[in-house]
């Protein structure tokens, strides 16, 4: 049995994920009044596979220590920055948006619940990164405790 396994790597990517997602989210809610905001959303599987290529990227040296990385692949969280995603970027136009008269595109209540839902993925896996290493305390203690 392999006890260093991708679990731990792939639950923080997962986290780095759901933490960019949850402040787009929030930025489209703060910006719901805005004129002419176009809200965002995050691609998940692009944030993963991002945040895997930069982790990569980060050990491939020789004699390199393995450090995690600090966000899914130095994406910032200000969801304040209003800039259009480069291309490749996690961060893209929120599919079935429909503008207003004023060219507001947010609808609060479709992005309260992508928020809810977005919050309880995260809080799931974090849980699931706890049992993890609760796991590996247990088996680094020799089963006493």
């Amino acid at each position: 049995m392999k006890i260093f396994d991708s679990t731990l790597g792939n639950l923080e990517r997962a986290l780095d994920a759901r933490a960019l997602r949850h402040g787009i989210l929030a930025g489209n809610l703060a910006n719901a009044n805005t004129p002419g905001f176009a809200p965002r959303e995050v691609d998940f599987r692009t944030a993963m596979e991002q945040a895997g290529a930069a982790r990569a990227a980060a050990s491939s040296a020789p004699g390199a220590i393995p450090v995690p990385s600090p966000g899914a692949a130095e994406i910032p969280l200000a969801a304040a920055d209003l800039r259009p995603a480069s291309p490749g970027s996690p961060v893209v136009a929120a599919p079935g948006a429909s503008a207003g008269i004023d060219g507001n595109a947010v609808d609060v209540d479709r992005a309260l619940t992508a928020l809810a839902e977005n919050a309880l993925q995260y809080g799931a896996t974090a849980r699931a990164a706890g049992k993890k290493l609760a796991i590996l305390r247990y088996a680094a203690s020799d089963g006493v405790g």
